[in-house]
């Protein structure tokens, strides 16, 4: 009995002995540099201006986050798909990066709480007659693999029994398969394809109509054990809406109008 209570007494004072182990968010404040996979295909959200330097509201919001944390920004531009293989190479710190707070995700990312919130529409070749979303029944679509936007027209197409999806690589691969012609249709977020309609880079494309998808929230993403890190990110997020900075980078990025609520009724309020 008095060695079993000996032996625990020395294990925990071993214990308190022992240094905290750093995290995350020590290295990062450590390295004086946070690195943020960034999707550069992505207007507004992230692209290249034409001394081809990384801009864009995602830009913006990654560099709000390093001054926060009195570190230099470094943007890593990376593709959808390439998001979280980044993130868990140890490549990046975090991502920011447009990524929709899925179940799935979550079993290998961690998420914070939504920090933008997008509507989706249809976007469609000129030539081909369509007034509503539902015109795209029967029609050859893509989207970017492994993307919210994809995963809900790959099951519309396996639910309307007819047609064909397309998954491509980038955002940029599927608007020029579109205005080649490939494509009859895509689905994307209003935001990018006002951008990609407005920009004139892809000819011969317009916008149909809004899709009935629900609010897409996406989120700040790292490793899902690194809990100091994304408690941070998480006020972060708060403090971006209760300055008004939140609204000043979507008035600089989006345009005038209010920006999509963050707020979930019965969860996020």
């Amino acid at each position: 009995m008095k060695t079993s209570v000996l032996a625990a007494g020395l294990l925990a004072a071993t214990a308190l002995a022992l240094p905290a182990q750093a995290d995350k968010l020590d290295d990062i404040i450590a390295s004086g540099t946070l690195r943020c996979a960034v999707v550069l295909d992505f207007p507004p959200m992230g692209s290249r201006d034409a001394s081809n330097n990384p801009v864009g509201f995602d830009v913006d919001y990654c560099n709000d986050l390093a001054a926060a944390l009195g570190v230099t920004a470094e943007i890593v531009e990376t593709t959808f798909p390439e998001r979280i293989p980044s993130l868990m190479s140890g490549r990046v710190d975090i991502a920011v990066a447009s990524t929709s707070d899925t179940l799935e995700r979550a079993k290998t990312v961690g998420f914070t709480i939504p920090y933008y919130s997008f509507e989706n529409a249809v976007v469609a070749n000129e030539k081909i007659e369509m007034s509503t979303w539902e015109d795209m029944k029967g029609k050859v679509v893509g989207a970017t693999a492994g993307t919210y936007e994809a995963i809900w027209l790959e099951g519309k197409v396996k639910e309307w029994g007819e047609g064909e999806f397309r998954p491509y690589q980038t955002q940029a691969d599927v608007f020029l398969a579109l205005s080649q012609g490939q494509l009859d249709a895509t689905v994307a977020t209003v935001e990018v394809s006002q951008a990609n309609v407005k920009s004139g880079n892809y000819p011969g494309i317009k916008i149909v109509d809004k899709t009935p998808m629900v609010p897409d929230y996406v989120a700040l993403i790292t490793l899902r054990e690194e809990y100091g890190l994304i408690n941070y990110m998480n006020l972060f997020i708060n403090q971006q809406v209760r300055t008004g900075r939140y609204n000043e980078l979507y008035k600089k990025w989006v345009g005038d109008g209010e920006p999509a609520s963050l707020i979930v009724e019965g969860v996020y309020r």
